[in-house]
């Protein structure tokens, strides 16, 4: 029977997102679309079988199961406390209290999750009791969690970042330290909301200095994790996967058998518990990769980045602007890994058009997907805060409302101060944004 590619394009995406609606998770709704594309093309369907292993097959992506080890590890061992004793002394007197250190607790973390489900999970098991006991509504909690979970998107070692630099060609390395200006702006923008419209909390004594000085000291074998992991990457030392099978060591061998050596029975399971993480993903990569090189198959990309440039012309803000908001509607629907792995080609069309510096645009789109784990209908952060408090998810989406407001100012900064966003990689990683080095052999030169 033939079809029309239009015709076609339209029956898989309706497919994929009706049956998402219904419930169907994510990977096996696109393979249902994949399925469907299959029928009514020449393509055989051992060849689309062979595209599914064809997207895990990555050496970048192997990084994935060993970041969420990190995370596991750092969790069941109950070694995250000594973080939250930090960020308590750090921050705990000012207006706000828990709140305050909720987001400052998630900024450490993140550093050494990269998963924004990992930080709900750790932020939900230890701040909402707290919280809870010192009067902090429950949708209050709950969206502040979902919101502050989001910097593990965007900090290194940013699952997403090593996602979106294996599919599109982009240095890792390089997205790692771009996330970081971005990451900061929006825990300090929720620092700042909480102090002005948050709830006011038990106000605190500040912390002395030895008192701040004694949770420092207790904190800081955890603290070490962030430094091997980004420094061993940017020194060149190690890749990305190599870095976390470092960081995996060092836990192992130093961290739990110094801090919570009873738990060294138990890491068995927390291999096994990552290993099932670490699935999810992995098929859903391996859907997306199928779907998406079916949709390059029948040139929808090119028709997607015909419409773009033909509103937004080799304009770079109007041409990120308008992939923020396809982004932003795409982020409601579906998780930012499948949506990353879609639409690249598209990214990669307009990237090149617009002559975008492609680690910008990479950091612009991971901010816009992160801000997407807490809209509605999907929300997955926001979703997952709501269940681990035990409040309806309706109401929790009212209380992030007012914080939506931190994310768009993240976005327009990301777009519109790309000095900002680029200064970490040119002078930490030049290589990692097209730097070369200048003829006379000193200093890079920068496009």
């Amino acid at each position: 029977m033939i079809m029309s590619n239009a015709v076609l394009l339209a029956i898989m995406t309706t497919l994929f997102l009706s049956l998402g609606y219904l419930g169907v998770p994510v990977a096996f709704a696109l393979i249902a679309g994949v399925l469907v594309g299959t029928i009514f093309t020449p393509i055989t369907l051992q060849s689309m079988i062979a595209q599914l292993f064809n997207g895990i097959d990555a050496e970048a992506l192997m990084a994935i199961p060993f970041f969420l080890l990190v995370g596991e590890l750092m969790t069941s061992a109950n070694v995250v406390i000594r973080i939250a004793d930090l960020s308590q002394a750090l921050v705990g007197h000012i207006r706000g209290g828990l709140a305050q250190v909720t987001t400052v607790f998630s900024m450490f973390f993140s550093g050494m999750s990269g998963s924004s489900s990992a930080d709900v999970a750790v932020l939900s098991r230890t701040m909402a009791g707290p919280m809870a006991r010192e009067g902090y509504r429950p949708e209050f909690t709950a969206a502040l969690i979902a919101a502050a979970s989001t910097i593990a998107a965007l900090v290194p070692p940013s699952i997403m970042a090593v996602v979106y630099g294996a599919i599109g060609n982009v240095s890792i390395a390089g997205l790692f330290l771009g996330g970081i200006v971005p990451g900061l702006f929006i825990g300090i923008g929720l620092m700042i909301y909480c102090y002005f419209f948050g709830p006011a909390g038990f106000r605190r004594p500040r912390s002395t200095f030895g008192q701040l000085a004694t949770a420092g000291r207790a904190a800081a074998l955890p603290m070490m994790i962030p430094v091997i992991l980004l420094g061993g990457i940017l020194t060149g030392w190690f890749t990305p996967t190599e870095a976390g099978v470092i960081a995996i060591a060092y836990i192992l061998l130093i961290v739990i058998p110094f801090l919570n050596p009873g738990h060294l029975k138990s890491v068995p399971r927390d291999f096994v518990h990552a290993g099932m993480i670490y699935s999810l993903p992995m098929i859903t990569i391996a859907a997306a990769s199928a779907f998406g090189w079916l949709l390059a198959y029948l040139r929808g990309p090119i028709v997607v980045a015909g419409w773009i440039s033909g509103f937004a012309g080799d304009d770079m803000h109007m041409v990120m602007f308008a992939l923020v908001l396809v982004f932003v509607i795409v982020g409601d629907f579906i998780e930012p890994v499948p949506a990353i792995i879609i639409f690249m080609p598209v990214v990669n069309v307009l990237t090149e058009q617009a002559s975008i510096n492609s680690v910008h645009m990479g950091v612009v789109l991971i901010v816009t997907l992160a801000f997407g784990l807490i809209t509605p209908p999907y929300g997955l952060a926001l979703l997952m805060a709501s269940k681990f408090l035990n409040v309806k998810f309706s109401t929790a989406l009212k209380a992030s409302l007012p914080i939506y407001i931190i994310f768009f100012a993240a976005i327009a900064f990301t777009i519109f101060v790309p000095e900002a966003v680029l200064w970490l990689p040119k002078h930490v990683f030049p290589e990692s944004v097209g730097c070369f080095k200048a003829p006379g052999g000193t200093g890079y030169i920068c496009p």
